[in-house]
C-alpha cells in the first residue's frame, strides 16, 4: 500500500490505502509496537469512523485491549497516552491535508514517535507481504476519556493576563473547535470555529498565504493584538502580529524564551530551517540551541536525549520537555500569548517584539519540483563552497551553510518530489543575490 511516510502513515483514503489495508496495520502494529493496551483517538474528517473501527478491529484481533477516546486532538492523544502510561498509541489524522486524506500518528512507550527509521519501515513490509496471525483471544474495546485531564494540565499554562488580549482565532474547521473556547473562552473573534471534516472554507494548513486572510482581515479591521490559526488536527500553531502579518513560527522558538527561560543553561531546540535570529536572540537569556532534522519522528527523541526545556520548528509545531517532549498547539498558544500579553503592558506590541528577535531578510521556505534532489543539492552547495568556505556546515538533513552575514538550507521533501530552500541574509540586496545564484542553478534540474 502506498502511504508509509518518515514521519506517519497518510494518504487519500481508498485510493493510497483502503479499509482492508487498515485492518492489516492494525494487525501487525502489536508486532513493532508490542503493548497489551492501544490508546486510540480519532479526528472529525469523514472517514475517521470508518478507518477506526477497521483499526481497532485489526488490534482486537491480536488480543489487544483497545482504550478509545474517541474524537481528539492529536496532542490529546499524547497526553493521555503519557499520563496512564501507555505503550502504543495511535492517533487517526492527516493533520493539514485536505479532507481526501487520512492518515495515522502512531507513538511507543514514553509518547516516542514512530517514524519509518524505527518501526514503519517494517509495518509496511509485514501490511504488504506477511500471512495473518491465528490468536487465541480477542481484546476488548474500552471508552477512555481523555479531554478533562488534558484541559486541566493545558490550563497551568493559561495566565490571567491573557484576557487582557484582544484576538482573531481561526480553527480551521478542524479539531482545535473541539477544545478552544474551554481554554480561550468566548472573548475571542473565531472563525471557522466548527470541526467539519469536510473543511468547507478552507484547507487546514495555516501555514498557506490564502488561509491566513480571515485572521489578517480581522486584525487590522477591528485592531487586535493577535491572531492564532491552528492546523486540523491542532498540533500546529501559527500567529499573525498586530499588524496582520505572518509571524514565521521558528521566530516564536525566540519569543517563548520570555516564558521558559529563568536560568541560564537550559537546553532548546530547533529544526534546521530555523532563523539565525532565533539562537541570536536566545544567546542573551543563556540558553544552549540545538539543531536538528526536520519532523517529529526526530524532534521528540533528540529533544528527550538532550532534556531541553523546549522546541520549535519552522512549520509550527512546538515541543515541552513537561507534555512528554512531545508538541502542543494549546501550551504553546497560552505562553506565548502570555508574553504578548505583558509586552503589551510595556507598551510594545507583538510586532515590536517579533521586530526584536528577526534581524535578517528572509526567502521564506521555497519549493522546486525536481526528481534529482542529490545532484541538485550537490550543485548548489559545491556553488558556495567553491566560492568561500562557511563558518559552518550541517549535513544531517539536506545541507545548511552558515556564512558570516548569511545562511542557506537546501533539503529534499521526504514525501514528494520537491527540493525546499530557505536562505536568509542581514540586507535585502543580499537575499536578492544569492537567490538569484541558487534560482539559476536550479533552473536546470527543474521539471515542468
Amino acid at each position: 500500500m502506498k502511504g508509509f511516510k518518515a514521519y506517519d502513515i497518510r494518504g487519500v483514503y481508498n485510493e493510497d490505502f483502503n479499509s482492508n489495508d487498515v485492518y492489516r496495520i492494525g494487525h501487525f502494529l502489536p508486532e513493532v509496537v508490542p503493548a497489551g493496551r492501544y490508546l486510540v483517538g480519532h479526528d472529525h474528517r469523514t472517514s475517521s469512523e470508518e478507518i477506526r473501527e477497521s483499526l481497532v478491529d485489526g488490534l482486537l484481533s491480536r488480543g489487544v485491549d483497545v482504550y478509545d477516546m474517541g474524537l481528539s486532538t492529536t496532542p490529546m492523544v499524547y497526553y493521555n497516552a503519557g499520563r496512564h502510561r501507555f505503550d502504543a498509541s495511535v492517533q487517526i489524522t492527516a493533520s493539514h491535508n485536505s479532507s481526501e486524506y487520512n492518515g495515522f500518528k502512531v507513538s511507543g512507550p514514553e509518547v516516542v514517535p514512530v517514524g519509518y527509521a524505527n518501526g514503519l519501515n517494517r509495518l509496511e513490509e509485514l501490511v504488504e507481504k506477511a500471512p495473518l496471525r491465528r490468536n487465541t483471544s480477542r481484546g476488548r474495546v474500552l471508552p477512555l476519556d481523555g479531554k478533562a485531564g488534558f484541559l486541566d494540565f493545558v490550563k497551568q499554562y493559561h495566565h490571567p493576563s491573557v484576557a487582557r488580549l484582544k484576538l482573531a482565532v481561526d480553527c480551521s474547521n478542524g479539531m482545535a473547535g473541539y477544545v478552544i473556547r474551554d481554554i480561550l473562552g468566548d472573548q475571542p473573534f473565531y472563525y471557522n470555529e466548527q470541526p467539519d471534516g469536510r473543511f468547507p472554507n478552507h484547507d487546514p494548513n495555516p501555514l498557506k498565504k490564502e488561509n491566513q486572510k480571515d485572521v489578517q482581515a480581522a486584525v487590522i479591521s477591528e485592531g487586535l493584538d493577535a491572531g492564532v490559526i491552528y492546523d486540523g488536527d491542532a498540533d500546529r500553531v501559527v500567529f499573525i502580529d498586530d499588524k496582520g502579518r505572518f509571524v514565521s513560527p521558528d521566530l516564536l522558538i525566540g519569543l517563548l524564551g520570555h516564558y521558559f527561560l529563568t536560568r541560564s543553561g537550559e537546553k532548546v531546540l530547533q529544526d534546521i530551517r530555523s532563523s539565525r535570529s532565533v539562537k541570536e536572540y536566545l544567546d542573551a537569556f543563556g540558553a544552549e540551541v540545538h539543531t536538528w532534522k526536520v519532523g517529529r519522528a526526530f524532534a521528540c527523541p533528540r529533544l528527550r536525549e538532550l532534556d531541553a526545556l523546549y522546541g520549535g520548528e519552522f512549520a509550527g509545531h512546538y515541543y515541552f520537555r513537561d507534555f512528554y517532549y512531545s508538541d502542543s498547539a494549546m501550551i504553546a498558544t497560552l505562553a506565548a500569548l502570555d508574553v504578548i500579553a505583558r509586552f503589551k503592558d510595556k507598551g510594545m506590541a507583538f510586532s515590536g517584539i517579533i521586530d526584536n528577535i528577526c534581524s535578517y531578510s528572509s526567502s521564506g521556505e521555497l519549493n522546486y519540483h525536481i526528481e534529482k534532489k542529490q545532484q541538485a543539492i550537490e550543485a548548489v552547495t559545491g556553488h558556495f563552497l567553491g566560492q568561500e568556505p562557511p563558518l559552518d556546515r550541517m549535513d544531517f538533513d539536506g545541507t545548511r551553510l552558515d556564512y558570516a552575514d548569511w545562511w542557506i538550507n537546501i533539503r529534499p521533501s521526504n514525501t514528494e518530489p520537491y527540493l525546499r530552500v530557505i536562505l536568509e541574509a542581514r540586507t535585502p540586496d543580499m537575499l536578492k543575490d544569492k537567490m538569484a545564484a541558487v534560482q539559476g542553478i536550479l533552473k536546470a534540474y527543474q521539471q515542468e
